[in-house]
């Protein structure tokens, strides 16, 4: 049986922070057809609404995501049309967490796999429960994890990312945050209070100043030295200029709290 795109994901927004849930346990969270085009629609509404400032990306169950749908891909062995059309599509939804303009934060609880680590690894900040476990498993059942060594590789070093996508080993939350693929790692009871302080932290500031900063971040990093430096001084130059940098100087000079005007 077949379920219906829009329940695969619920979002519940508060306070200026969006909580995209993966809500298909069942089906360990897998990136279907279905729950990416639902993943994708999320996204799209999210980047278009101003009033959310920063997301969090969850899931239910014990498995945070596995990674894609094995039996919809054995499903379509014949068809390369499908399967150029899955990988295309997860690839889409990948960029569109880096091209959001607020910042996201996945909440890993449990096993995320493949393009779940993938998944995890496309978003700005990461927090993981210490039980948590990533791997990029694909090369056990023939299919190497090649798109989601893109996201891996751009997380952690060359050969921490090789050694998980050659190996195809599980490696625990602490690793995680020792190779960079997560930010910190707390335990399970701390999850939320953890992840959603982080949230509302960067939910307090100017909207404009982090949708510049995020964007900026992700375009000088395949940038050489000389290019980045040119290209971000630009970019400073052009920050100045927007009510809530000069709001933000100024109440820094005179020892009072922003007022932010989100432009």
């Amino acid at each position: 049986m077949t379920t219906a795109p829009e329940a695969l994901v619920r979002v519940h927004t508060e306070n200026g922070v969006a909580t995209v849930t993966l809500s298909h346990p069942e089906g360990r969270n897998s990136l279907s057809t279905a729950m990416l085009a639902a993943l994708s629609k999320v996204f799209g509404q999210i980047a278009l609404d101003d009033s959310i400032r920063t997301v969090v990306l969850a899931a239910e169950g014990n498995v945070f995501c596995a990674g894609h749908d094995l039996k919809e891909i054995r499903g379509q062995f014949d068809s390369h049309e499908f399967q150029l059309q899955l990988f295309n599509l997860c690839s889409q939804v990948m960029q569109q967490i880096v091209n959001l303009p607020q910042p996201v934060i996945a909440r890993v609880a449990g096993v995320a796999t493949a393009a779940g680590c993938q998944l995890v690894a496309s978003c700005d900040l990461a927090v993981a429960e210490a039980g948590a476990r990533f791997a990029t498993p694909g090369v056990n059942i023939g299919l190497f994890c090649s798109t989601p060594m893109v996201a891996l590789s751009r997380n952690v070093s060359r050969k921490h990312a090789m050694e998980m996508l050659l190996t195809g080993e599980m490696i625990n939350a602490e690793r995680a945050e020792q190779i960079g693929l997560v930010n910190r790692v707390v335990e399970p009871a701390l999850l939320d209070e953890t992840v959603y302080g982080i949230a509302a932290t960067i939910a307090g500031k100017s909207r404009h100043t982090l949708r510049v900063g995020k964007t900026a971040f992700y375009q000088q990093l395949e940038m050489p030295l000389e290019q980045a430096y040119d290209y971000t001084a630009n970019v400073m130059a052009t920050n100045v200029k927007a009510q809530d940098a000069q709001e933000g100087i100024s109440a820094f000079l005179e020892k009072r709290s922003p007022e932010w005007r989100h432009q």
